[in-house]
């Protein structure tokens, strides 16, 4: 466990008895986390040039996110102290607000650069929020202490963000809180009023239910449901005061936090899938505001029970560098979880985490003794039909799997060809494997191969959905430049049941003889590991945290181990299980059926002793321990069905 380059309390195991976190070591990180980042900022404040390679956005664009984000964590610190603010952070970034704004887009230390149209310089839009929504939160000690013309500058160029298109998916949830703040300090108008209403409109629109937003068109779920579709929205309705946006939009933020309190591993960690992991403990956010705003599921004790937990995963596991700064990365840095708009001052969105320290020191997510989170319950099984997510849970783990069946990564404008998002086109995703990158063999894939070529998974329609499973289709496919075969599908159905994971594929239109592909678990271990092959032809993998094993039911003619030598998030190598298969003539010959396990448990049970398939036509029965048993029918119309089947 790589050393803190600040000090932090003592643990307090009476108060927080699963993490040994109180408010004090929120304080404290918050605190160690800025004195790094403002060592880093130019001699008038104005920027913060943290060390790392440039976004494709240039240095200076990358110099204010270094000084918005971490603006945005010193506003939580402070505010949260009522102003308190013994380092003098502060003082610091009023004089570089001052300073930025004074000459915007001039070549020099200091100058912002000024906010444009998304694309090329577009990213000064995203940064403007956490200007805004940090000097809305510490006006009286920030904007008040601004000169009137240092006011007047810093309101123009924030201006910008209301006259440039964004893009088209939360980033309008940006100009909507530079609106909010500039209304809140009495500079509102006609323009920040519609702001205000076009993001609330566009927000509506992309409301799917059971709390989930897609992130513009779409079908786009992941982490930015919860710390900007919620977040932006809800802490301007707080902070306004608006009852009435508050009673819409705070019953969704209490519907998605009873199944996204889910996806944290009883170590902390969120679960690893979608864009912009690199923002970390982020994921948190939701939870807080939870709190804050009233609207949530959780008691207090869990609620802090999953904050701590998030945040001390990632200090306890390298997440930041030796001179306390915040990686480009997951642990350590790691190129395969960033995108191309990630920058050295990236990562400290990060800031959104320390939203708990709005919640007062005498808040009961502060005072109340720590209980279990979630996920240390009894075993769940959750379907989110809306988002086409399948939550799996296993209590005497901790361990957190998403299987998904809606979310991709394609505009409904964009073109269903090229290489598919590893962190979006996987089947599967959990709190303790990552995906493999695009340039390594696809875990918890299915690919259709002709003439050597592999079909990619992008576009994702959910089709019917049970208590304990989803199912979805997929159009294979290729590259722009390689095969074409007209009208097939591939029809994907995942159940859960403990541990166990039944996963049925149907090829459909797919020709006989063509050979198909299915992947399992990517598994972090040391290079040269060798694979266990398990009774019936399936593979086990054992690495530190966690076993792997897949294994063919019906339609699999043969099993192997996988090398992806860039490993993933959890390690520089790994292995993934593949089965390979065959299309046949007959209806039975288009079903494959495989199972497969990830657990956290010591040594387990061979998956060849936990089941068996039966299939006729269309149809398969399988058979799980204890007498369980459910069939799977592909042929009783569009959407396949699942039922349970006798003793």
């Amino acid at each position: 466990m790589p050393e803190l380059p600040f000090l932090l309390p003592a643990d307090d195991r009476t108060l927080s008895p699963h993490t040994g976190y109180t408010r004090a070591h929120w304080e404290a990180a918050a605190d160690g986390m800025l004195h790094a980042a403002l060592r880093y900022a130019t001699p008038g404040q104005g920027l913060i040039d943290l060390p790392g390679p440039p976004s494709r956005s240039g240095v200076r664009s990358d110099g204010l996110e270094g000084f918005a984000r971490t603006f945005l964590l010193a506003a939580f610190r402070t505010a949260g102290a009522s102003g308190k603010d013994q380092h003098g952070f502060l003082e610091r970034y009023t004089e570089g607000i001052a300073r930025g704004t004074l000459t915007p887009g001039r070549d020099d230390a200091e100058s912002w650069p000024v906010i444009g149209h998304h694309g090329a310089h577009g990213q000064p839009m995203v940064e403007s929020a956490s200007v805004a929504l940090g000097l809305r939160l510490t006006a009286p000690w920030t904007w008040e202490a601004l000169p009137s013309d240092a006011q007047d500058r810093t309101e123009e160029w924030l201006r910008g963000a209301l006259r440039h298109q964004p893009a088209p998916n939360n980033w309008y949830l940006f100009p909507l809180t530079v609106a909010g703040f500039l209304e809140s300090v009495g500079r509102g108008d006609a323009e920040t009023a519609r702001a205000i209403e076009r993001g609330l409109g566009l927000l509506e629109g992309w409301y799917e239910g059971q709390g989930w937003y897609s992130d513009g068109d779409g079908r786009s779920f992941d982490h930015y449901n919860g710390w900007a579709l919620h977040m932006y929205p809800l802490l301007h309705a707080h902070l306004a005061g608006d009852e009435a946006l508050l009673d819409r939009l705070g019953p969704r933020l209490r519907t998605f936090l009873e199944g996204f309190s889910l996806l944290f591993d009883a170590d902390g960690a969120p679960i690893h899938h979608g864009r912009s992991l690199t923002y970390r403990f982020a994921a948190v956010a939701s939870v807080a505001l939870g709190a804050l705003t009233g609207h949530t599921p959780l008691a207090p004790g869990a609620t802090r029970r999953v904050l701590s937990g998030a945040l001390r995963h990632f200090l306890d596991r390298g997440a930041l560098t030796e001179d306390g700064v915040l990686s480009l990365g997951w642990y350590g840095p790691h190129a395969a979880t960033l995108q191309r708009y990630s920058g050295p001052g990236s990562p400290y969105w990060a800031s959104k985490g320390f939203l708990a320290l709005l919640l007062p020191p005498d808040h009961p997510v502060w005072t109340a003794t720590e209980e279990a989170a979630p996920v240390e319950g009894p075993d769940r099984a959750l379907a989110l039909p809306a988002a086409g997510f399948l939550v799996q849970t296993t209590g005497r783990d901790g361990l957190v799997r998403l299987h998904n069946h809606g979310s991709y990564k394609l505009r409904p404008w964009e073109a269903e060809h090229g290489p598919a998002d590893p962190l979006y086109a996987r089947l599967a995703y959990s709190t303790r494997t990552g995906p493999t990158s695009a340039d390594n063999t696809p875990d918890n894939h299915i690919a259709i191969e002709v003439r050597g070529v592999r079909s990619a998974r992008l576009r994702i329609h959910p089709l019917a959905a049970g208590p304990d499973w989803l199912a979805s289709s997929h159009t294979p496919a290729f590259p722009d430049a390689g095969p074409k075969v007209p009208s097939i599908r591939v029809d994907s159905l995942t159940l859960v049941r403990g541990r166990l994971e039944v996963r049925v594929h149907r090829a459909v239109g797919v020709p006989a003889g063509t050979r198909i592909h299915h992947s399992g678990w990517a598994v972090a271990l040391p290079p040269g590991t060798p694979a266990e092959t398990e009774q019936g032809a399936g593979i086990r993998l054992d690495g530190e945290e966690v076993t792997g094993q897949l294994l063919g039911l019906h339609g699999w003619q043969s099993a192997t181990a996988v090398r992806a030598p860039q490993g993933t998030a959890y390690g520089p190598w790994a292995l993934v299980p593949e089965l390979t298969g065959s299309v046949g003539e007959d209806p039975a010959g288009t079903l494959f059926v495989a199972l497969a396990s990830l657990t956290g448990e010591r040594d387990p049970a061979p998956l060849a002793d936990l089941a068996t398939a039966e299939v006729n036509g269309l149809a398969v029965t399988v058979r799980l321990p204890d007498g369980q048993g459910v069939v799977v029918d592909f042929g009783a119309g569009d959407a396949p069905t699942v039922t349970e089947a006798g003793a």
